[in-house]
């Protein structure tokens, strides 16, 4: 009698590693490409002025000017877009054979076949945020989605994981001193919903170029209140058409969104650490981790924002914070994944 094979299938787990891998080269491929000004570097999509590869001889730039007289073509930007493009699409391509082969592993007990398919949904959502990131002329609202998108992706692809590793095994518990399981929960679903909010205002920063809005260190331009302009700063109604490349607010909303930003980092950085201290006091070693975990991707975090404004936003310091900004998030969906599948055993003594 053959012995069922216990834990997930081996191609399954070495598909994701991969995936990871990838999706890693995208989000800061993405962020270099956005942080270069090099977004519309192809102004077509998918191709680049009608071509798979960037126009480079006298002749194809010529072809391309002619047919997108608007477009000058610059070659380093347009490369940069369009590898870009190429580890996009080879992450849709590997999650795509993830979610059809999982087909075969559906019916087995704790198998995360929704979730495959769940990604490869996300992965289809997010090449057509692709495009209209280009199409629709780095309209400040896709670019932040795109954003968050590929961070959110990294997320569901980290839980995958998780949840292959766990096939087959029984669920273990978390062992807690001084906390409930229910409040634990409430914990970790407010670092969740802060570092959301944290992360929407750096892609809002980010794609209405306000990085540079205050170059003053610890306050902003001279002064700790500046003047700022927070109706035009979040407005969420701008319209398609014109292109954002380089940004249309004014001084005032582009100060808006920076405070907002830097404020905010000083909230989640002072709730992360107690919530920190929180984990690092339970007796379950995975908690640990995490709270070790959250102290240092933020401080890294935290010194690469002021790196940012104190070197006027070097590129390489600039696509190392994104970076980051995904690490973090990763970080905090997989705490929350991990505390609302398990359940606690509280211990006292």
């Amino acid at each position: 009698m053959n012995t069922p094979t216990i834990g997930a299938p081996k191609w399954s787990v070495f598909l994701t590693c991969i995936a990871l891998a990838i999706v890693t080269c995208v989000i800061i491929l993405g962020s270099w490409t956005r942080l270069a000004d090099a977004g519309l570097g192809c102004p077509d999509w998918p191709g680049c002025y009608g071509n798979l590869l960037v126009p480079e001889t006298v002749e194809a730039i010529a072809a391309a000017e002619a047919l997108y007289p608007d477009a000058p073509v610059e070659v380093a930007k347009g490369w940069l877009e369009m590898i870009h493009r190429y580890f996009a699409t080879l992450l849709g391509f590997i999650i795509l054979v993830i979610a059809v082969s999982s087909w075969s592993q559906r019916k087995r007990l704790n198998y995360p076949f929704g979730l495959t398919q769940g990604l490869l949904a996300m992965v289809m959502l997010q090449g057509a945020f692709g495009a209209w990131t280009v199409t629709w002329k780095l309209w400040p609202q896709v670019v932040t989605a795109h954003l968050m998108g590929g961070f959110f992706i990294a997320s569901l692809l980290t839980i995958l994981l998780i949840k292959l590793r766990r096939v087959g095994r029984p669920l273990k518990g978390l062992s807690l001193s001084n906390i409930t399981h229910g409040q634990l929960k409430i914990w970790t679903s407010l670092a969740l919903l802060l570092v959301i909010a944290q992360i929407f205002l750096g892609g809002w920063m980010s794609s209405n170029y306000a990085a540079l809005a205050c170059s003053t260190l610890p306050d902003c331009n001279g002064t700790w209140w500046p003047k700022m302009n927070f109706s035009e700063g979040f407005d969420i109604t701008q319209t398609l058409g014109p292109s954002y490349l380089g940004g249309l607010m004014h001084t005032e909303a582009r100060t808006a969104i920076h405070v907002l930003h830097r404020y905010g980092a000083m909230i989640l950085g002072v709730f992360l650490v107690l919530l920190s201290y929180r984990l690092m006091s339970q007796d379950d070693r995975r908690l640990r981790k995490f709270g070790l975990g959250f102290l240092v991707v933020f401080f890294v975090q935290f010194c690469l924002g002021l790196a940012n404004i104190y070197y006027l936003l070097p590129l390489d310091v600039a696509v190392a914070h994104n970076f980051g900004g995904a690490c973090l998030f990763v970080l905090t969906v997989s705490l929350n994944y991990v505390v609302f599948s398990s359940r606690g055993r509280l211990n006292e003594f």
